[in-house]
């Protein structure tokens, strides 16, 4: 059976890592990696396939740094080329980036079967284009792997039930990882010392979806939340170049720490050690959780609803008032984590079986 797995960002990798660890010791299955080049600083990217050792992709589209349309269609011209010499059995995409949509349509142009998985997540935001893409990839995919008993509900809810498809709760392939990566992350990694910080002793943050980014108001009301936060516990903030570019420019003062983006590694020994995670990310939502980390999510929405309605998370979007009160309020040492929301940590094996 050949697969061919479509990554591009760095959540992707992650999910690649679990998934091509597991089909590699299978002898029946040949997986082919088209990496589209969507993430392509070196440190969101190389990196990442150095310290987590997923195998080279044999494929590398480089496109990046371009307009949702004209990035996701030369993806979609590039991969469906390959797809042509490949001839693969299944095309496999993760999540909801550009790279997943281009990865979609061009396996289902070619009446290829398509797997998502991380399928039937939803954020209700149709200005997000994270939105937009992972609802797309689901109509039109022939399989679907869904993380959670949340997922599964939201696909019935727009009549999934009815449709030529196949759906399977198969738990978290981003747990896989976490559990995979965790040991070797506390003994490779230095990035505690090399910031001079100790564990429980400082604040993970991470801010990059655009909704903030590019909306300046929102931007500064995070970062003074942010200011605020760092005079009572350090707080830490691996920082995208452009998102750097766009506070220097705009003049948004900064009182944290900010570090240069970091490999897989590093974020795990920061995540697993951090008395608390603000993020708006995703994944590092699951992540702050599968370390026993309370997180603050800097969104209005999130697709992970199981995280708020369990106690782990708050939805504090870019109120600065809401932040702070999050954060002061609290008790991190009266929070029990030993819950299992998102499967056994075999979901890439599962989804292996399946296919």
């Amino acid at each position: 059976m050949k697969i061919v797995t479509i990554i591009g960002a760095r959540p992707q990798f992650i999910k690649a890592s679990a998934f091509s660890r597991a089909a590699s010791s299978r002898s029946d299955i040949e997986e082919v990696i088209i990496h589209t080049g969507q993430h392509f600083d070196p440190n969101m990217s190389d990196i990442f396939f150095e310290e987590m050792e997923i195998p080279k992709p044999k494929y590398h589209l480089e496109i990046h740094s371009l307009g949702h349309g004209a990035m996701t269609g030369r993806m979609l011209e590039g991969i469906e080329n390959i797809l042509k010499i490949e001839n693969p059995d299944y095309v496999l995409v993760y999540g909801d980036t550009n790279s997943t949509l281009a990865g979609a349509l061009a396996a289902k142009k070619m009446h290829i079967k398509l797997v998502h998985v991380e399928a039937g997540l939803r954020s209700f935001n149709m200005a997000m284009p994270e939105e937009i893409n992972r609802i797309l990839t689901d109509r039109i995919s022939d399989v679907l792997f869904c993380p959670t008993q949340n997922a599964i509900n939201n696909l019935m809810l727009e009549g999934f039930g009815h449709f030529d498809t196949q759906i399977f709760n198969c738990g978290d392939i981003m747990y896989d990882a976490a559990l995979f990566y965790k040991e070797k992350a506390n003994q490779e990694s230095n990035i505690l010392s090399r910031l001079k910080i100790t564990a429980e002793n400082f604040v993970l943050a991470t801010i990059h979806r655009q909704e903030n980014t590019d909306d300046l108001e929102r931007l500064k009301n995070i970062v003074e939340a942010l200011n605020y936060i760092h005079q009572s516990k350090k707080v830490i903030v691996p920082l995208h170049p452009r998102t750097k570019k766009i506070l220097e420019n705009s003049h948004i003062k900064i009182d944290f720490v900010v570090i240069e983006p970091i490999g897989y590694m590093d974020m795990i020994a920061l995540t697993s050690n951090a008395y608390m995670v603000l993020t708006d990310s995703g994944g590092l939502q699951k992540e702050a959780f599968f370390f026993g980390k309370y997180c603050i999510t800097l969104r209005d929405q999130t697709e992970w609803i199981e995280l708020v309605e369990s106690g782990f998370n708050t939805l504090a979007g870019a109120d600065i008032n809401k932040i702070i009160h999050s954060f002061e309020s609290v008790d991190v040492t009266n929070i029990n984590f030993n819950v299992n929301l998102y499967g056994d940590g075999q979901t890439a094996a599962f989804i292996l079986d399946k296919l």
